[in-house]
């Protein structure tokens, strides 16, 4: 169990560097793992968490009159990523879920760039018109969010995905935590888990439905 706690540790850090832009050193680190590991040993067999998605408490209930796109992307290093995309209506209920994969990409940031891509298109192919589209990426909502496309690496994408929120209004983006967006998060690691099969032919929406 300490071998997992602090494990878990390092992956949850490494995302918060990469996604949030936090610094913070080794002590830190031990502390949240020190925290991680006292709060497992503490729970009772009957109590250890089973990967259940409880989605409706972690949804936001503001801005009752829009869709929700969750959006996440995955990667397996030096092969290829997939993406996670689940739609919800005003009234919280699951309506979509999608997986896509792109066998040449595997950096991160560029990662969730082509998902929110792909997130925007298809939210345009269903006809809405009022999407909220969250994912736990701070540093890509801020540089969306003030128009930053001077990075050489992701500036192109960045500038099309301004493009098309300027054209569509009623979408926006926002940063939510990775307990919010794990849901999103599941649906592309299963699409990444499909690798090489064709996921289009997997039914996500149902997938899905049958962890909640």
């Amino acid at each position: 169990m300490a071998v997992v706690a602090i494990l878990w540790r390092i992956w949850r850090s490494r995302n918060w560097v990469v996604f949030e832009g936090k610094r913070f050193g080794i002590p830190a680190l031990m502390r949240q793992f020190n925290q991680q590991f006292e709060e497992w040993v503490s729970l009772p067999v009957d109590q250890v968490p089973r990967g259940s998605f409880p989605v409706l408490q972690h949804l936001s209930q503001e801005d009752d009159s829009r869709f929700i796109c969750m959006w996440d992307g995955a990667t397996r290093n030096g092969s290829h990523s997939a993406s996670g995309m689940v739609l919800f209506d005003p009234a919280r209920s699951l309506l979509l879920a999608k997986g896509v994969q792109f066998p040449q990409i595997n950096e991160p940031q560029m990662v969730e760039l082509f998902v929110l891509r792909e997130a925007v298109a298809w939210c345009v192919e269903c006809g809405l018109s009022e999407v909220r589209f969250e994912v736990d990426a701070k540093v890509l909502i801020d540089k969306i969010n003030q128009a930053d496309i001077r990075d050489s690496r992701l500036g192109a994408v960045l500038q099309e995905i301004d493009q098309s929120l300027r054209v569509h209004s009623g979408f926006s983006v926002r940063f939510v935590g990775r307990e919010n967006n794990r849901v999103a998060y599941s649906v592309a690691r299963k699409a990444l888990s499909l690798y090489p099969t064709v996921c289009r032919v997997f039914n996500f929406r149902a997938w899905l439905a049958s962890r909640m």
